[in-house]
């Protein structure tokens, strides 16, 4: 088993990066969270997951051990895969990935291209255990998921970085869930 990988960053794409690593090229398969977080930074660490099929060893990477951990209970359900399992981290980051199934919210995960309601409820039926555990004292909230959604596609239009509003988003309502979208907006661009 691969753990992690630290070498220099050859190539970056939206979906994938090559890693060299004593004079070896890694070809790793990433989610956009990843591909956010990762920056242009020369050399990097990313923790992988090695999935060996009859016909393909493949690596999946991630920056941080939250979205491998999500990765793995994803990929333990039945009829969600490794490239499933890696779309949804493509459009939901880790921890709301976790609070969407903590309190049971079946819209967010049916909202996923690709992921259909009896998926979304599988998955919650089969992990809300799993991942209750690790968010025990993290209050998740439907309606601030929605504001911050809103807020986050509308700063995305404007043509703001995506890794750069995330930050500010997630201070905003850190500070106060209660914001609507139109003030989310308003003070992230006083803060972007």
């Amino acid at each position: 088993m691969i753990h992690h990988l630290s070498g220099r960053l050859v190539e970056k794409t939206p979906t994938s990066v090559v890693i060299e690593c004593g004079g070896v090229g890694y070809f790793v398969h990433i989610s956009l969270f990843t591909f956010d977080k990762l920056g242009k930074e020369e050399n990097c660490k990313l923790l992988t997951h090695l999935s060996i099929k009859e016909d393909a060893h493949t690596l999946y990477g991630f920056i941080t051990e939250s979205e491998r951990t999500i990765f793995r209970q994803l990929i333990s359900v039945s009829g969600v895969g490794a490239n499933t399992a890696r779309l949804i981290l493509s459009s939901m980051d880790p921890d709301r990935i976790a609070g969407a199934i903590a309190i049971a919210d079946v819209n967010s995960l049916k909202a996923i291209k690709g992921i259909g309601e009896k998926t979304a409820q599988r998955i919650i039926l089969e992990l809300k255990g799993k991942v209750s555990k690790q968010t025990e004292g993290v209050i998740f909230s439907t309606a601030h998921n929605t504001s911050r959604d809103e807020a986050l596609s509308a700063l995305l239009m404007l043509g703001f970085n995506k890794a750069g509003v995330d930050k500010v988003l997630q201070k905003l309502i850190t500070e106060n869930p209660a914001y609507s979208v139109e003030e989310l907006v308003k003070l992230a661009l006083k803060n972007l």
